[in-house]
Order: structure tokens, then sequence, then C-alpha cells
């Protein structure tokens, strides 16, 4: 008997330790869930009561300098479908492929899907969302969006570039300006039933999108608008591969203007602006087509690069001037050419010659064995310390993605001819927007400036949110070099080869170019010029390039005259 009890009594113990220990785990478990998985086991609560469909924010626009608006948006709708609360799947696709202009079958294939929310398609307009949302079909959902619009279509377009189908830009300053333009997405929130189905009485909350910020650039309509038309006249004119026009301000680096032809329309930037690929597209192939697109989005101002030819001799002679090999008045005589490391080198008037002149009118007869000479004192160490100070080795820091750097010699290969041919501008390779922002630090005292577009970010009441700064980078040249520079450059628009830009009662300087492109002896050329104005105190600096012109292709011929339009 006393067995008896001792085993019942263990029995006892033994379940009253079972007991304290579930009970100790169900209050550890209870707080577990109370207090350290509670937000977590409510937000999947929440999540499986209510379904949520997204608003998309309204992008920040983009104006000029003026407050023109050059990207904006307009009201549009997105057409979407619940599958659990489809009734006749085969009915409400068939209306909608009616009503979007879409194949039955890929639409059905979305109704059918076995998702929370499937979209149907985006940029509905709104006559087309109303008649649609009029047919109450259950489990179609007709819900607000944003398209992206372009006023002025064609207008800088790589500059501007454009957004994707969610709102994301793709390149140019809607995507290097992304983070402040695409806002904040909003909800709908709509509580369900277990089933993912609409509760009739259910609560709908609506959580507002935040709106994009707005980009204020630099870039000035009129401007941009008058270099566009000048540029597509002449690339047309002269037959000519394409073309680019920049227009800046040398003190500071905002960019007024910068025209590329060919150009594309901002609101159809998939549909391709060459007539030859556009009548084979179909049979190319989607790299191929890829490719193409892309080459027409480049913005070959800042992506590709060139020999600059006689526009760089304005680096060679700030060098020349900076370290005192030259002054205005030193003489040199061309004989047509000079020989360098055994080769003789023509000068660009060969077989006729220059004859006795001095350093200015060498600059105004854009002689080449005059700056040949140049290149040869100042030697290949000095030469590429200069070519660094101008920053011809690095990006110029300009607001767009894709920016491309210069491409040289490595400087233990640079030989005398390779130094000669480089002194007037040959056998290496830079960016328009590097040799324009060069030049500027010539003509404004001496500083390297950051070339931009975006000035400031504003809200929608005008609130300044973020003035936009830019770095005033280092010395180039003296400011006595600069003066001497300024009046040299002047007298090549009054006297020189940039003749044909000079208008009377406006002080112009300038400097032409006609580059050779590889393979020599091709009969292809670059015909550029850069002038800037005025003269004594430098406001505005234009660089054109035609690339490819036919017949004529003397900068001094072909670009000029763009030049002298623009001013």
């Amino acid at each position: 008997m006393d067995k008896l009890n001792i085993g019942n009594k263990k029995k006892i113990i033994f379940y009253l330790i079972v007991f304290q220990l579930s009970f100790v785990f169900i209050i550890f478990r209870v707080f577990f869930i109370q207090y350290i998985k509670a937000e977590e086991y409510q937000k999947m609560a929440y999540e499986q009561q209510t379904r949520d469909r997204l608003i998309s924010p309204k992008r920040g626009e983009i104006v000029d300098r003026n407050n023109n608006v050059i990207a904006t948006n307009e009201s549009v709708y997105s057409i979407s479908v619940i599958n659990s609360q489809i009734e006749e799947a085969e009915k409400v696709a068939n209306i909608l492929a009616e009503k979007l202009d879409l194949k039955y079958d890929d639409v059905l294939k979305k109704v059918n899907k076995k998702v929370a929310l499937e979209r149907i398609k985006t940029k509905v307009d709104k006559e087309t969302a109303d008649e649609i949302r009029n047919l109450n079909l259950a489990g179609v959902m007709v819900d607000e969006d944003i398209k992206r619009i372009y006023p002025n279509e064609n207008m800088a377009s790589q500059v501007i570039g454009f957004v994707g189908k969610d709102n994301q830009g793709i390149i140019g300053l809607e995507s290097k300006y992304d983070e402040y333009l695409k806002g904040k997405q909003g909800k709908i929130l709509t509580e369900t039933d277990a089933r993912g189905i609409e509760l009739k009485n259910g609560i709908q909350e609506r959580v507002a999108p935040t709106n994009g910020y707005t980009l204020v650039t630099s870039l000035d309509i009129n401007i941009q608008k008058y270099a566009e038309q000048a540029l597509e006249k002449a690339v047309e004119a002269k037959g000519a591969k394409k073309g680019s026009i920049i227009v800046m301000n040398p003190q500071n680096g905002e960019i007024y203007a910068m025209a590329n032809e060919p150009d594309f329309n901002l609101n159809e930037p998939f549909t391709i602006n060459n007539e030859d690929l556009k009548a084979n597209w179909n049979n190319m192939s989607e790299k191929e087509k890829n490719d193409a697109l892309n080459q027409m989005w480049r913005n070959f101002s800042i992506n590709d690069t060139y020999e600059p030819g006689s526009t760089f001799k304005v680096m060679t002679s700030a060098m020349g001037l900076e370290e005192g090999i030259v002054t205005p008045d030193t003489h040199f005589n061309c004989s047509g050419g000079k020989t360098v490391g055994g080769r003789y080198i023509k000068c660009w008037r060969s077989p006729r010659s220059h004859g006795s002149q001095t350093f200015v009118e060498g600059v105004q007869n854009s002689c080449n064995p005059v700056f040949m000479e140049i290149g040869e004192q100042l030697g290949a160490d000095k030469f590429y310390e200069y070519m660094q100070i101008f920053g011809f080795n690095e990006k110029t820091g300009v607001d767009l993605p894709g920016e491309a750097v210069g491409i040289m010699h490595k400087k233990e290969n640079v030989g005398p001819v390779e130094l000669a041919t480089m002194s007037f501008g040959q056998s290496f390779q830079i960016t328009p927007l590097q040799l324009l922002r060069a030049i500027s630090s010539v003509i404004n005292g001496g500083q390297l400036i950051t070339p931009h577009f975006g000035t400031k970010i504003i809200d929608e009441n005008g609130n300044v949110i973020e003035e936009l700064s830019y770095e005033t980078g280092r010395t180039t040249v003296s400011k006595e070099t600069s003066e001497q520079m300024k009046s040299i450059l002047e007298s090549v628009v009054s006297e020189g080869t940039g003749n044909k830009a000079y208008l009377p009662g406006f002080r112009i300087g300038g400097k032409t170019a006609t580059s050779e492109k590889l393979p020599r002896r091709s009969g292809k050329y670059i015909a550029s010029f850069s002038a800037f104005a005025p003269a004594e105190n430098p406001q505005v600096i234009a660089l054109v390039l035609i690339d490819e012109p036919q017949g004529v292709y003397y900068g001094g011929q072909v670009c000029v005259i763009i030049v002298q339009r623009l001013n």
C-alpha cells in the first residue's frame, strides 16, 4: 500500500512538473508573440486582410532657366485585374482586349493568373478608362496613373532624356536627377477576406503619393531651339553625318544649349529616326535594334571623342605664352612645312607658305609650323603637364551620365613627330565639352569650371529645396596670359581664318578647325569653330562641329556662319 502511495505521489509530482513547465512555456510563448513577434505578425495579418494598389506619384517637372516647361506630366490610368474577384474570365478578357487594343489570348492569360493583382495596361487615356469603369466589371480595377510628356518633342532630346514604363529616368537629366524627380508611390488599401475578395462594407484607405521635385536647369529654350534650327540646316545643306553645338557661360559653366543632330522625339523614344534602319527594322536582331536605339540616344557632345584639330591651337598658344616661349611679337617663318624627327609635316596651306609672320599672325593664319615649334620648345613632359592642367585626362564633371574622357598616347611613347602633331590638335582625341571647358579657362582669367545644367531643386510651391553648386577647379593660366589670348583670338575673327563670323559693332573672339578623320586621306573631315563674346569680358562661348561635311569642308567656311547666326 505504501509503495502504491509512493508511486502515486511520484506521478502527481511528475504531472505537476509537466504542468508547470507547460504553463511557463505558454507564458513565454504569449510573451514572444505579444511583444517580440507582434509587429511582424500584425504586418502579416494586415497583408492577408488587405490588398494594396499602387498609385504613381507626379514626377517633378524639368524647366529651363526662365521656368519654361521642358518635361511635365499628364493624368492617365492603369487597368488591372484581381483574379479572385473575376466572375467571367473569358468575358472580361474579351472586353479588355477590345477596349485596350490588345490580343485576347495575352489578356486572358493575365486575367487567369493566380496573383493578388495583375496589371493589364498602363498609360490608358481618360476616355477609355471611363468606358471600362462604367462597365462595373467585377475584379477589374481602374487606377490613376501618370504619363511623362515633353512639349517640345525633339528639343535637347539627348540632354533631357526620357522615362521608362515605371517612370524611372533612362538617360540624360531624367536619369541623373531621378532621385529628386521620381517622388514616392502612394497606395489604395482595401480590406479583404482570407480568399482576397474585397469585403462589401470594408474600409478603403488611400495613402496619397508624394510628388517629385522640379529640376530648374540652365538651359534657355530660345537659344536651344535656335541652335537646333541652325545645326539642322547646316547638316542638311552639307550632307553631313551629324553635328553638334554647345553654348555655355565660360565664367560659371552654365550650359545654355546643347544640340545634337540627328535627334529623336522624346515622346516616342523607341521610334528609330533613321529611314534606312526603319525600313529594315523587322529583319534586325534584338541586339541590332538595341544598338541602333543606343546610338540614336547617344549624346556625342559628351559621349564621343574626336581629334580637335586647330581649335586646340588655343591651348598650345596659351602654353607658349604662359611658359614665356613666345610673346605676341615673336617672329616665325613658314616655308610650307617643317621637318620633325626625320619626317616632313606640311602646313595646311602647303604647297603655299605663310612666310615671315609674328606669333599673333601665326594664330590668325592657323599656321601649323608655328605650333610645332612651340610644342618642340615645350617638350613632351611640359606639354603633358598642361594636358592634365587643362583637364583632358579627366571627365569635366557635367551632370549627365556616360561622359567619356580623352584618349592620348602614353607619355613615354611620345616622340618628336607625335609631339608635333599633338601641338596642332591631331593624334589624340577629346570630347567637345572637354575642349570647350579648357578654352573657357583660357578666356575667363584662368579658372577651370564645371560645365552643368542643373541649377536648383524646387518643390511644387516654388520653395528651394537645394541650390546645386559646382566646384571651380584649378588655375590653368595666369590672368595676364588670359588677357593676351582674348586679344589674339579676337584678331582671328576680325582679321584671320574666323573673319566670316565678324559682326561690325561686336567684339567676338574665336578659332576655326578642320580635322582629318582616321584613316588619313579617307576624304572625311570634321569642321569646327569655337567663338566667344564679348571678347573683352566673355559671357558666352560656343562650339560648333559638323561631322563629314560634303564639298567644302573647312571650319572657317562651314561652321563660322552658324556661330554668326547664333550671335
